[in-house]
């Protein structure tokens, strides 16, 4: 899939750099409770767009401090999951 057809919930066209707001997520059933929760923490979040994969998911990372430092966390998003907050500069 070409990264210039991948749309927000709105339609607007979407490219690796952008920065999005999650609106929703989809955590895997079989996800262990923990990274769960984490994934389901990410709605809200304004991210910038990490990759356009070949099925159209927009993936986008959210950085959490630690009490050992840091984590990161990465979600792959449909259209109706984000919106476009701003065009990469």
């Amino acid at each position: 899939m070409h990264e210039t057809s991948v749309v927000d919930r709105l339609g607007r066209p979407v490219a690796v750099g952008d920065r999005v707001r999650v609106l929703a997520v989809s955590p895997d059933p079989g996800m262990d409770e923990d990274d769960a929760e984490m994934i389901e923490l990410m709605v809200g979040s304004e991210c910038e767009v990490d990759r356009i994969d070949d099925r159209g998911l927009v993936w986008v990372s959210v950085w959490w401090s630690c009490g050992d430092g840091t984590a990161a966390t990465s979600a792959g998003l449909t259209a109706h999951q984000f919106e476009v907050l701003g065009a990469a500069g």
